[in-house]
């Protein structure tokens, strides 16, 4: 057994579970960590990063089982069940869609260091800007989210589709920018990522099963439990910290590490590999 490929591993597991449910895209930190690691060829590499996604999906399912429990169960006779599962499925439809007839496109002219730096840097300002803005909470919790609400958030979370812009980073953002509290911004976030996440790399691992093997399935289990774990420290601790501050930190660190990603890629130093 290769223990340096498992400490690999456990290091991609551990960036994608800290980074997939913050405003920081997870997956410019997977592209520099994979290349810095000398981690798997890129199309490997890639299947493992869509089977540890599904790590950093289920801590969120464990995190709220109680709530996913409560919704599917009652289902066509809870109001509150009702509106949560008709809000996730309408946030989940811009994206769906857009992925379908763009995905393509924006994958072979945007998955690129120059544009994923430039969606760093741009959706740092943006944090800034919406940070300073007066702002008006009209909806306190996810229960008071109303379908034209999640419409928002749905096409909010679509921008993601862009490199370097972060799903979750947009949906909260754009959240706090429609007069969700920073809380109710950050778990619908969570919640839509279930079925965002977990339909995107099902998906993905289909399209890619000529690439599956028995071989990989040691560093995919570390890197999966990795994520997972570090997944669910961050929710947790996303939910704590937004009660009390903002995201300008967020802000701050994609724009330096914007300015890393250009460095690299002018340089030299990092041989990035685009998926």
């Amino acid at each position: 057994m290769d223990i340096l490929l498992l400490v690999k591993a456990a290091i991609m597991g551990l960036v994608e579970g800290a980074t997939e449910f913050l405003p920081v895209s997870s997956t410019g930190h997977l592209i520099l960590a994979g290349d810095l690691l000398n981690f798997m060829t890129p199309d490997k590499r890639h299947v493992f990063e869509i089977a540890i996604q599904l790590g950093a999906i289920l801590a969120i399912v464990w995190e709220y089982r109680q709530r996913f429990v409560r919704t599917f169960t009652g289902l066509g006779r809870d109001p509150l069940a009702n509106r949560l599962f008709i809000n996730v499925a309408i946030a989940f439809m811009p994206l769906a869609v857009l992925g379908l007839l763009f995905g393509d496109i924006i994958k072979a002219y945007l998955f690129k260091p120059v544009p994923v730096a430039i969606a760093f840097i741009l959706g740092a300002f943006v944090i800034l800007w919406a940070e300073r803005r007066q702002k008006t909470v009209t909806i306190q919790t996810v229960d008071d989210i109303r379908p034209m609400d999640a419409l928002k958030l749905g096409l909010a979370q679509a921008v993601a589709l862009i490199p370097g812009t972060s799903r979750s980073g947009a949906t909260i953002i754009g959240g706090i920018l429609f007069g969700l509290s920073r809380t109710a911004a950050a778990e619908f976030s969570f919640f839509l990522a279930v079925p965002t996440l977990g339909i995107a790399s099902i998906y993905s691992m289909y399209k890619a099963r000529d690439l599956l093997s028995v071989d990989d399935l040691a560093p995919w289990a570390v890197g999966f439990i990795f994520s997972f774990i570090s997944a669910l420290f961050v929710v947790r601790a996303l939910i704590r910290y937004v009660s009390n501050h903002d995201f300008t930190i967020f802000a701050w660190y994609r724009i330096v590490f914007g300015i890393v990603v250009l460095i690299t890629a002018y340089t030299g130093w990092v041989n990035w590999t685009v998926q």
